[in-house]
């Protein structure tokens, strides 16, 4: 149960997608304006790498052992059936956040962090819970990026920010730091 919770907690904080291997920036840049926004295209990708941990564990164990070079194909389908799925629940029980999230809802199929997801749970040889554990602190560390720059972005909208960095600027300045601040937990555990 242990090495469960430092999988969860390594994929959240140490190795998280976003602020440490880089994956999964274009909602990061895209969608981080607005902390509910943001909060709900977290929880968006926290199902769709859930049910892809499913999915590529019963792929893993029971298609692909036999054809291997399906792999990828294989990935990019999985993650691209369950995006379609969210998206059209999104669309029905919430049109004003399938408004809000735009474009951006469609991307996750096209995230590397999805795909990054699929390919390190398999280079890693997780098992079920493994996978499952990996899975959720990936999508909780996403989550976790994705609201800690929105709040940042909301409070800077009130603050005196000089002309140069205003927009894209400030964006990268504020990632920047994130992912400093994120660097730090390299070393604690890893898992």
């Amino acid at each position: 149960m242990g090495e469960l919770f430092w999988i969860l907690l390594s994929a959240m904080l140490v190795n998280n997608f976003t602020l440490h291997l880089f994956l999964g920036l274009c909602p990061f840049m895209g969608v981080s304006a607005k902390v509910e926004t943001a909060l709900r295209m977290g929880l968006a990708n926290i199902f769709v790498l859930v049910t892809t941990s499913v999915c590529v564990w019963f792929l893993n164990t029971f298609v692909l052992p036999h054809a291997p070079y399906l792999r990828l194909i294989s990935f990019i389908v999985v993650i691209a059936s369950f995006v379609q799925i969210t998206e059209m629940a999104i669309k029905k029980f919430s049109p004003t956040l399938f408004r809000q999230l735009g474009i951006f809802l469609p991307l996750i199929t096209t995230n590397c962090a999805i795909l990054g997801y699929a390919i390190f749970n398999t280079n890693r040889g997780y098992d079920f819970l493994e996978g499952l554990m990996f899975a959720l602190g990936a999508g909780l560390g996403l989550t976790l990026a994705l609201v800690l720059m929105a709040s940042i972005r909301e409070t800077t909208e009130t603050a005196s920010v000089p002309a140069a960095a205003r927009n894209m600027g400030l964006v990268l300045i504020i990632a920047g730091s994130l992912s400093l601040a994120f660097m730090g937990f390299a070393g604690l555990f890893t898992a």
